[in-house]
């Protein structure tokens, strides 16, 4: 054991961040120790996003030993490196409760904590947050440091220059810090962050300069001042080329690139940096998943991972389960449809893996475009390529697809170009709670002109929605939740459906269940468990489309019953029960009947295991049974 290092814990001693000032060198790098033991046993029990904060540690223990969050104020873009500062922030005790049902978030989240100065979950927000604060700050005559911490996979998105150019032009007195691992949850893309990368520092040219500078020393009585000019001019030579004249473009005072991992000197620069006015920003190098060589050797299946086995980083299996995700059922769909149809192209947002497309990207890498962090650019890409005969396929977590809104109306739906929109994760994600549940797709498009919406019940429907979707000469939009299905069999064809279609799955006149995607099917268990123990026959209608609506049969359903109940997981404002009681409401349906809509509450759902979640809002199996009851009179 390394006798320079303080042997009793130094991790407890850190009540507040404002302790780490006080730790010596040895102390610094014993705590960097703690920390990674406590995030890797944390997440291994509870997943969560590893390697991205095992990089930061030092990072992380510099900028307390510089800045006081007590005082200044420190903005994590995107969320995904900050456990260790959670832990240095008075959440150690509970460190233990992350991402679970009312534990600590898996984000900062300004409710949680003081310390959490902004909260965050999508990427490229932190420049813009810490320039309003850093305005706020002038306009009240404050003295505090606002300091954003951000990576080179959240820099290449749009609104990340926007923030600095708005910097730039304001002058504004901040730090921008600049983690550069070369990856954001996948390998970086685009000429962008390659540039940011960028590195003079390989192999060939330390051992060139080396043996340039001993050859220079030999020349008599001038060598030494030669070496010494030839190194002031490779720094000149270096600024050129490294990003220090993009960002200096954007007149920020650029410095670095630094060792992220090296402690001491990460202090000496930001003690330096505190001491400067106006913005500033400062170019660390770092390793994704470092000091966990798992983590380091896979750094994208460590980036967001569940639970596994700490010694080894082996997943663990709970139970049973050979049934392939929503996720790899689209993948697999769309590459079959795509080898014999030579229109399609995929594209995806800094995410090939965790959409599917992988395998897509391995085997047409000329038709598979991952675009980075530019949900907007994805969409108006897709709809240039559209213009020209393609039929791209554009797959995005629902929640991020949020950021497209304007493109899908603009550039898409009005132009009625054919492209199909790929909405995964939609509904309740889990543990990464409410930056990342889909929980408003159905609402904010069903109401777009052109767009046709799909949602399957199971694998195979999706299947299905995918082949009418790339046969239908318009835009479409597709959506579907996270993890696995029924187990439903998938067709070796899968046949196009009839656009604004629903399936009738069950009959009975004493209620009507309207449910759409993942709730179908536990809409279809409480409906025979109610016949089973009371003899109530309750019908049960897989609408299939949110738009078009499945109208004229659900007019005919609901005129047979006195009792409706729509279910949904999606909010209910403006989704799919909403689209429901205006469908009746226009044909004079409402009168003398009872209706009830379930789904996701007006609020912001927490995190928490999908199946607790579902549970707790009543859209389970159990709750839609006792819905049903209720609304039975039983």
């Amino acid at each position: 054991m390394d006798k320079t290092l303080p042997q009793t814990p130094i991790l407890p001693r850190i009540a507040r961040p404002r302790d780490v000032q006080a730790l010596t060198s040895a102390e610094l790098a014993a705590l960097a120790a703690e920390l990674r033991a406590r995030i890797i046993e944390t997440v291994a029990a509870n997943g969560g996003h590893l390697a991205p904060s095992l990089g930061v540690v030092e990072l992380t223990l510099a900028l307390l030993k510089v800045f006081d969050p007590d005082q200044d104020r420190i903005v994590w873009d995107v969320g995904h490196q900050a456990y260790g500062y959670k832990l240095l922030t008075g959440r150690a005790e509970r460190f233990g409760t992350l991402r679970t049902l009312g534990g600590l978030s898996g984000f900062p989240k300004m409710s949680e904590s003081p310390y959490d100065h902004f909260g965050v979950g999508h990427s490229s927000t932190s420049i813009s947050a810490a320039l309003g604060m850093a305005m706020a700050r002038d306009l009240r005559g404050e003295d505090r440091k606002v300091v954003a911490v951000i990576g080179d996979g959240s820099m290449t998105a749009g609104l990340a220059f926007e923030g600095l150019n708005q910097a730039g032009g304001m002058g504004s007195d901040m730090v921008v810090v600049l983690n550069d691992n070369e990856m954001s949850i996948s390998r970086n893309v685009g000429a962008l962050s390659q540039f940011i990368s960028k590195s003079i520092t390989k192999r060939w040219v330390v051992r060139f300069k080396k043996d340039v500078e001993a050859l220079l020393k030999q020349v008599p009585k001038i060598g030494s001042d030669l070496a010494d000019y030839a190194r002031k001019s490779e720094e000149a030579f270096k600024h050129f080329f490294t990003p220090g004249i993009l960002f200096e473009a954007f007149r920020f005072n650029y410095l670095g690139p630094f060792d992220g991992h090296n402690v001491d000197g990460l202090v000496d620069v930001f003690r330096h940096v505190h001491d400067l006015e106006g913005p500033v920003l400062v170019h660390v190098l770092t390793t994704k998943g470092r000091g966990y060589q798992p983590a380091e050797s896979n750094p994208t299946y460590f980036h967001g991972v569940g639970c596994f086995e700490p010694e080894t980083g082996a997943a663990l299996k709970f139970g049973p389960c050979a049934l392939p995700s929503y996720t790899e059922v689209f993948g697999r769909t769309l590459l079959r449809l795509a080898e014999a149809d030579e229109r399609v192209v995929a594209i995806t947002a800094a995410m090939p893996e965790g959409t599917g497309l992988s395998p897509f990207a391995e085997q047409m890498p000329d038709r598979f475009v991952d675009v980075g962090i530019c949900e907007q650019h994805a969409v108006t890409f897709a709809a240039g390529l559209a213009t020209q005969g393609f039929r791209p396929v554009v797959a995005i977590y629902s929640t991020f697809m949020q950021r497209s809104y304007d493109q899908i109306v603009h550039d898409v739906c009005l132009q009625n170009l054919p492209v199909t929109l790929c909405l995964d994760r939609g509904g309740l994600v889990g543990e990464d709670g409410p930056t990342h549940h889909g929980a408003f797709d159905l609402s904010f498009l069903r109401h777009v002109p052109n767009l046709t919406f799909m949602v399957p019940a199971d694998e195979a429907e999706l299947a299905r929605m995918l082949v009418t979707a790339l046969g239908h000469d318009g835009p479409v939009a597709l959506r579907y939740p996270r993890g696995v299905g029924i187990g439903a069999a998938l067709d070796d064809e899968p046949r196009p459906l009839a656009l604004g279609r629903g399936k009738l799955l069950r009959e009975g006149a004493d209620a009507l269940v309207l449910a759409i995607g993942s709730r179908v099917h536990p809409a279809l268990e409480a409906a025979r468990e109610i016949e089973a123990e009371t003899g109530r026959q309750v019908a049960v209608f897989n609408a299939r489309f949110v738009r078009p609506l499945p109208v004229e049969q659900i007019a005919a359903l609901a005129a047979g019953t006195t009792r409706v109940l729509t279910v949904e997981e999606n909010a209910l404002a403006g989704g799919f029960g909403s689209a429901v009681l205006e469908a009746l409401a226009d044909r004079d349906l409402l009168a003398g009947r009872t209706v009830r809509r379930l789904g996701l509450p007006d609020a912001f759902v927490e995190h928490g295991k999908q199946k607790e979640l579902r549970a707790r809002l009543g859209i389970d199996r159990a709750g839609i049974k006792a819905a049903l009851l209720e609304l039975l009179g039983v």
